[in-house]
């Protein structure tokens, strides 16, 4: 897939030899998203839950040919989820992250396009994300270059660490 002769790219689903490049490119995105001390993913970490457990799939943009591959510069990480609503799986796309000096080649919109493909491909009823309130310029390019619309009435809500640990209080006495 190419954009324009200037920017030459492809994507391909990442494998287990990916795992540096997936790494590198989650931590940048979280200084863009100015947290990157809450990196706790580990190249060992990614590649148990993503290519032994498979609890998650990633799309990689490469600059380049696939013959002739360059650095990536795009990723797409996304799992399967289910609505009881449409009776059908969904894609929740937990991040999606093009390199600063790529943005605007086209490589976004391939990556949502793979996406989209995937999606119907699996007959999945929705393509779901989530994006900070404050990422304007991507929250422009969803609403106005995808069409997607934002879902004002629903709020995220999270438990980590010890909150998922203290789940256990609920559980039935025996």
């Amino acid at each position: 897939m190419s954009s324009s002769p200037k920017t030459q790219f492809f994507i391909r689903p990442a494998g287990v030899e990916d795992v540096d490049a997936i790494l590198k490119l989650v931590v940048d995105l979280a200084t863009y998203e100015k947290a990157a001390d809450s990196v706790k993913a580990t190249p060992e970490l990614l590649r148990k839950n993503l290519f032994e457990k498979e609890y998650a799939r990633t799309l990689l943009a490469f600059l380049g040919t696939p013959e002739v591959p360059g650095e990536a510069v795009g990723l797409a990480l996304y799992f399967y989820n289910f609505s009881t609503w449409t009776g059908k799986p969904g894609i929740y796309l937990e991040d999606l992250y093009v390199t600063p000096e790529t943005r605007g080649t086209g490589i976004g919109k391939a990556l949502f396009s793979e996406l989209g493909r995937i999606a119907e491909e699996k007959e999945c009823g929705r393509l779901d994300w989530s994006v900070l309130k404050w990422n304007q310029p991507s929250i422009d390019f969803y609403e106005k270059t995808l069409g997607a619309v934002a879902m004002a009435e629903w709020q995220g809500m999270r438990l980590e660490g010890e909150g998922i640990q203290s789940l256990r209080e609920f559980a039935p006495k025996s």
